[in-house]
């Protein structure tokens, strides 16, 4: 069952989709990332690039954090909405925190390395001065399926 608050975030998760079909063409595994302002006004993009780069932070979070960053002219994206295909790994998770994000929003949650509830919460942890609101689910089958798809081509 979709919640409100999923169906209202869609859009930014369709994008994501969009972003993280890139990903694929550098051999890199398909995750988008979006950063949102208050305004609805998208600061910064990206999709993992660690292939392409030769770089192991280049992850869509942080890409798309670095970006948001800049267009913003500083490090902290208070009042901003980070949305990813995938929950973030404790690096991501972390990048996201200390930039001061209010909103986590993600599609599919990753047993194997996700750091907002499947493996640890380092978001919601309460000896860290700053947790996001998170909005978990949003368009999950669709970026499983998107995910299930790439692996299944490189096995």
């Amino acid at each position: 069952m979709t919640t409100p608050a999923q169906r209202a975030v869609e859009p930014w998760m369709e994008r994501a989709l969009e972003l993280a079909s890139r990903a694929p063409a550098d051999g890199d595994v398909p995750v988008g990332a979006l950063v949102v302002d208050p305004d609805g006004r998208v600061l910064g993009e990206g999709w993992n690039a660690r292939e392409r780069d030769g770089d192991p932070t280049a992850h869509a979070e942080v890409v798309a954090l670095r970006a948001a960053a800049r267009e913003r002219g500083e490090w902290r994206l208070d009042g901003c909405t980070l949305v990813v295909t995938l929950e973030p790994c404790t690096m991501c998770a972390g990048a996201l925190v200390l930039a001061r994000v209010d909103r986590l929003v993600f599609g599919a949650f990753d047993d194997k390395a996700g750091a907002v509830g499947s493996l640890w919460d380092v978001v919601r942890d309460r000896r860290l001065n700053h947790r996001p609101e998170v909005v978990s689910g949003v368009l999950a089958d669709r970026v499983a399926e998107q995910l299930r798809g790439f692996f299944a081509d490189h096995r």
